[in-house]
Order: structure tokens, then sequence, then C-alpha cells
């Protein structure tokens, strides 16, 4: 069902990517340790959207098309008015250390886990469980879940019914129901999955099933159905850390790859690639 047809991108100085969102017929992405919003389409094009003051991660875009972008340690959240930042929200007494992946809604609002953990300093303490935190379109912010380990990418349906998201260190993928206030609710396990899989980055398909990077195991992706069944196994000679489906029929799985996360490592010599696998089954709902 998936067939690597391409390597985007390999040589053309990216540094450690994340969040790829297809939006205009091209990838937009987070390049975090080059403090960047970049693009790439499908001849390998690598273009700068917009230079960041600060190491980025949460980011997507609200329904009239602006970009939310979050400051990753500051925990602070922007939206992106031309090549401004407007302060959006302030969450950081509501999350730990440095934020994790997010997701923009239908209705604009943003979902984005915090890490519990820094990464840049592993003599800090980490916390026990991290949160997610939702930010409405006029700024206000509270925390919608909690008792997670390390939420990561994050889904939702096209119905806009249910996120999903990934816990990387919980090895599972949990849903929610959203209710019309953006509250999340009737908590369950969508997926448990077995100690070699971590899930990172995340994507859904059109029969439901989920694509999910897993960047610290011998599967760099594996495809999931609901219950935990692996249709589909990709391995990579990197580590996969984000996925997304695109392309003009949103069958093209983008792999955002990397040798490293280490960011002393990714400084002295970045590995950051696109990998494209062609597959059978669409790219639906958000982002």
């Amino acid at each position: 069902m998936a067939h690597l047809i391409n390597t985007l991108a390999a040589a053309t100085g990216l540094k450690f990517t994340e969040s790829p969102r297809w939006h205009h017929d091209k990838l937009w992405f987070l390049d975090i340790h080059d403090k960047r919003i970049k693009t790439v389409d499908l001849s390998g094009s690598v273009s700068t959207v917009l230079e960041l003051p600060f190491l980025p991660n949460a980011f997507g875009f609200t329904p009239d098309g602006r970009m939310v972008v979050g400051d990753a340690f500051q925990r602070q959240i922007y939206r992106v008015e031309g090549t401004t930042l407007k302060p959006l929200a302030d969450i950081s007494s509501l999350t730990h250390f440095c934020l994790s992946d997010g997701i923009v809604d239908a209705q604009g609002r943003l979902y984005v886990g915090d890490i519990g953990y820094n990464f840049l300093d592993p003599t800090a303490q980490p916390v026990e469980t991290c949160v997610i935190a939702l930010v409405t379109p006029d700024g206000q912010a509270s925390v919608v879940a909690d008792r997670l380990f390390f939420p990561n990418g994050m889904v939702i349906t096209p119905d806009g019914g249910t996120l999903i998201v990934g816990e990387t260190l919980g090895h599972r993928l949990t849903a929610f129901d959203i209710q019309a206030d953006g509250s999340l609710s009737n908590r369950r396990v969508w997926a448990q999955l077995p100690p070699s899989i971590g899930p990172d980055g995340i994507c859904l398909d059109a029969e439901g099933s989920v694509w999910c990077a897993n960047p610290e195991g011998e599967d760099s992706v594996v495809r999931l159905r609901e219950g935990g069944k692996i249709t589909d196994r990709i391995r990579l000679n990197t580590h996969a850390y984000a996925v997304m489906l695109g392309g003009p029929e949103r069958k093209h799985l983008f792999i955002c790859a990397s040798g490293s996360h280490d960011p002393a490592e990714i400084h002295q010599n970045p590995s950051a690639s696109y990998r494209v696998v062609e597959v059978d089954v669409p790219g639906v709902g958000t982002p």
C-alpha cells in the first residue's frame, strides 16, 4: 500500500522539521531549530515564509487562512498578521517547560500540548503528567485535558467531533469528544500500542486509520486502525518525527525525517529531509 517515491529537500539546510500542514498546494511546516516557517512543493523547492525570534512549536491555519504559532519555551501563542506576530495568548501558567504539537480546528481554536520536560536542560526535573490547553480566537485559554504522558501529534475527524492525540510516553493514542464550546469529554483509549511505538506526529486517512511517526522504533512510521491493529509499516534509514497526507489527491504521505533530535547535534550536522510515500487512501480531517 505504501511506496517510497521521493526524498525532498535533503540538502537544502533544513534543521529539524515539525508540524507539517498541507495548505494551498504546498507543504507548510516549522523548521524548529532554524526558527522559521517554511514551505516545500512537490519538486523539492523550499521557501522561507517567516523568520521567528523564538524556537517554535504548535502551528496551524485559522479558517480565514491566517497562521497561528507558538513560542515553545515562553509558551506564548501568536497570530501572524502579514509578517507581524500579534500576541494571542499567554499559556505559561497552564503548561510546563515547553510546548508540544498543536492543531487549529474549523472554528479557529488552537489545541496544544506541553512536553513536561526541558530537552535543552536534562537536569531540570520533569513533571509527572502533561495537559492539552485550548486557546480560543479571542485569546481565552484553559486546560481541557490533563494526566497525559507527553501529548504530541493531534488530528480532528472530518465531522469536527473527535480529537485524537498521540501520547508519546504513554505508547497510545487517546480520543476525546469535542463539545460545542471546544471542551473535551468522553476520554478513551483509541489504541494502546506496544513499547516499541511512541507516537509523535500523526495524520488521519479516509478509512479512519491513523498514520503515526515513531522516531525511536524500528518501524519509522506505522498505520493504525482503532484498537491498535497495524496495517502498514514503513522503515527508513533515519528517524521519522511527523507525518502529513497531502499532494493533489492527499495521497502523498510526507514524513519529517532527521538523523537526530539532539539540538547540539542538529546545529553541528543537520540531517533533516522530507521522505514522500505514495499511499492508496487519501487524507481527511484536520490538519
